[in-house]
């Protein structure tokens, strides 16, 4: 969730990052995530119609195409604002195509939406690629809905329901059933439940913004669920504290675990995140000030979390981030910056 001061400080990142066909290594990017199409792997993250890299070896990326040419029309329609800077896309293979759920909002509020476009390849050259946009899936409205729709993550139970999280500030992270198509909300808006939240108690008011804007009333400063399966868990991890500030970014990722999809997801200590809950797994350090946004996905047996984190010795310059993840004997996630 940005003010206008961080949108200009989008804006400059951005440029930079699209100036560059290629880069090694440390890309400068905000919210990726990432999937594998043969030997090729391909990251989706926030900007200006959704940017995408790819490379064959998650050290070398080239920049791709955007997803979008335009501002898609009922985004337009939708938050008027909206001039086509696409934030936090989520992309996974479903019922055989690749759906990519997107962010859409204002700045500082949560008028937002999650849109959603599908492909049924991503690869280039092939003569079926092409994204076919699906439009609005879920919109929140200020003064209407105490959560905030962006930051989507589609995650599909042993039963094969797919439900998306998402969220930021408000009342916290979400989860919502989904029709069997994953296209729409098949569940009840007027009762979704909260996973996690830095409110340690349920139904309190919205904290204060840490930057006392009074167009930012979420507050609560937790976003960015993503949900991963592994072994008798699902886990879901989410980045608190403040992204967005450069070299004084406070961002952090914590982790909970449930044994079903619809929680609770409790921390190592038992404790809801959704009463304020949470283990931290990464902190920001004297190189990296700030780290989150992140994505778990699996290769060949390998678990990796993707993230960015704000770079100490280029201005806080957010920077594309990959890790190894262990696990240590109670089943945790380990992650070494």
């Amino acid at each position: 969730m940005m003010n206008n001061l961080k949108w200009s400080l989008f804006i400059s990142l951005l440029l930079i990052a699209g100036g560059c066909k290629a880069q090694s290594k440390q890309i400068v990017i905000h919210d990726p995530v990432m999937t594998r199409l043969n030997d090729t792997y391909y990251l989706f993250c926030t900007g200006w119609g959704i940017d995408v890299w790819s490379s064959a070896d998650m050290k070398n990326w080239e920049k791709e195409k955007a997803v979008f040419d335009k501002a898609p029309q009922w985004a337009v329609e939708a938050v008027p604002t909206f001039k086509g800077h696409i934030w936090a896309p989520d992309i996974s293979f479903f019922n055989g195509q690749y759906y990519l759920y997107y962010s859409i909002s204002a700045f500082g509020k949560n008028t937002s939406c999650i849109g959603l476009a599908t492909n049924k390849t991503l690869d280039t050259t092939d003569p079926d690629f092409k994204w076919i946009d699906h439009g609005k899936v879920i919109q929140s409205y200020p003064g209407k809905t105490n959560w905030n729709a962006i930051d989507p993550n589609l995650i599909v139970d042993e039963k094969g329901q797919a439900f998306l999280s998402f969220g930021s500030f408000w009342d916290g992270l979400k989860l919502v059933k989904l029709s069997a198509d994953a296209m729409s909300v098949d569940d009840d808006l007027t009762e979704i439940p909260t996973i996690a939240s830095r409110k340690k108690t349920s139904g309190l008011p919205n904290p204060p913004s840490i930057d006392n804007n009074p167009v930012d009333a979420g507050g609560n400063a937790i976003e960015a669920p993503f949900i991963f399966k592994k072994g008798d868990y699902y886990y879901l991890f989410a980045s608190i504290d403040y992204c967005c500030k450069g070299i004084n970014s406070t961002y952090k990722m914590i982790v909970g675990r449930a044994d079903k999809l619809s929680g609770p997801y409790l921390d190592k200590n038992g404790k809801s995140m959704a009463l304020g809950g949470g283990s931290i797994l990464l902190s920001g350090n004297k190189n990296w000030h700030g780290v989150g946004h992140n994505a778990a996905v699996s290769f060949d047996g390998i678990d990796y979390l993707v993230f960015h984190g704000y770079d100490a010795s280029d201005n806080g310059h957010p920077k594309l981030l990959i890790r190894k993840i262990t696990w240590n004997e109670e089943q945790w996630p380990q992650v070494k910056l």
